[in-house]
């Protein structure tokens, strides 16, 4: 049987005035109205290669009930330039649920070398110094179920680092910057520092769902990375102090574990964005503003998509369309390179 996406033009391949069939994953399928006060859809299409936004002027409310908000559709439609992006003008569109062979075509991954980055993130947690904060490390690192998940998760199912592999991409990039700057500030912690990081995003391994598409799990929707992240570093701190480790048992200090929590909670800055607590450590105000400093630019670039000027077709605009979680457009050329 052949997959339905067989022949399927894939995104980074669009130009004007183009007819595209095939299954796309969809993100952010909403329900709009025109000035006419006519309802029409709006979304992100996507696949393995990028994504770009969607429309379809006439819809009723029964075709949008019938579709996922994220997930995976069958649709026919025409390309159209517009502010500097490739939008698709659908004209048919279908739930569908792709096969495991479509699925490979659907889901974006890292660009990385995945064995390098966590051989990165490997060698920089080996250069802690804290015996406490090594054995916690070594707990981390010999679950092994926990560490490939990590290697595959992707860091968001929509916003910064959304594809395979974007949870391990999006650490060590915080990791690798931390330590180059962590010393401007010589009385930072720079074991906290790396620890946290390591820590701060790990409980998506259990939070996000991806072999079928990227969603939350019911531990996502129940506890949420934030909690689970600080469950996981409980259950390590404990295992620390397993008597069959011998001289090698170290009981972690209540103090370090409350700093290291703290992060976890704390990371997202402020409880608009989900912090259980504000920042409040300096080593937590430094984790918060470097994790937001690399999911924007994450995002920032990913808009841009610098690589792709001069390579393809004249879109109309050097705009992107509104990046919502920027609250922006994004002017895409570098006038450096002019």
């Amino acid at each position: 049987m052949t997959s339905a996406n067989a022949s399927r033009i894939t995104i980074d391949n669009l130009q004007p005035a183009q007819n595209v069939a095939g299954v796309f994953a969809v993100q952010n399928l909403q329900l709009g109205n025109t000035k006419a006060g006519k309802p029409y859809l709006k979304m992100v299409i996507a696949d393995s290669t990028g994504r770009t936004p969607g429309r379809m002027w006439s819809v009723t409310e029964e075709q949008f009930a019938s579709l996922p908000t994220d997930g995976f559709v069958y649709l026919e439609g025409q390309t159209q330039p517009y502010q500097g992006e490739m939008q698709i003008i659908v004209h048919n569109i279908r739930a569908h649920q792709p096969t495991q062979r479509e699925l490979m075509d659907l889901l974006p991954a890292t660009k990385q070398d995945v064995d390098e980055m966590f051989a990165g993130v490997l060698r920089l947690l080996q250069s802690i110094q804290s015996p406490a904060i090594k054995c916690l490390v070594d707990r981390y690192l010999e679950d092994g179920d926990l560490m490939g998940r990590f290697c595959q998760a992707p860091a968001a199912q929509t916003l910064h680092h959304a594809y395979l592999g974007g949870l391990l991409e999006h650490t060590y990039s915080l990791m690798q910057l931390a330590d180059k700057i962590v010393g401007h500030y010589p009385h930072l912690s720079r074991d906290i520092v790396l620890m946290g990081l390591f820590l701060h995003d790990l409980g998506k391994c259990d939070e996000l769902t991806w072999l079928e598409g990227f969603g939350y799990s019911t531990d996502g929707q129940l506890v949420g990375h934030i909690g689970r992240g600080v469950v996981m570093l409980n259950d390590k701190c404990r295992a620390c102090e397993d008597p069959e480790l011998g001289d090698a048992a170290v009981k972690i200090p209540a103090n370090l574990r409350r700093v290291l929590e703290h992060i976890i909670l704390s990371h997202h800055g402020v409880p608009e964005f989900g912090a259980l607590k504000l920042p409040a450590t300096p080593e937590a105000i430094f984790i918060s503003n470097l994790d937001n400093l690399d999911a924007k630019m994450n995002m920032a670039l990913d808009a841009a998509a610098r690589e792709k000027l001069g390579a393809g077709p004249d879109l109309g605009s050097d705009f992107t369309e509104k990046v919502w979680a920027l609250g922006t457009k994004i002017y895409r050329p570098d006038p450096s390179k002019g």
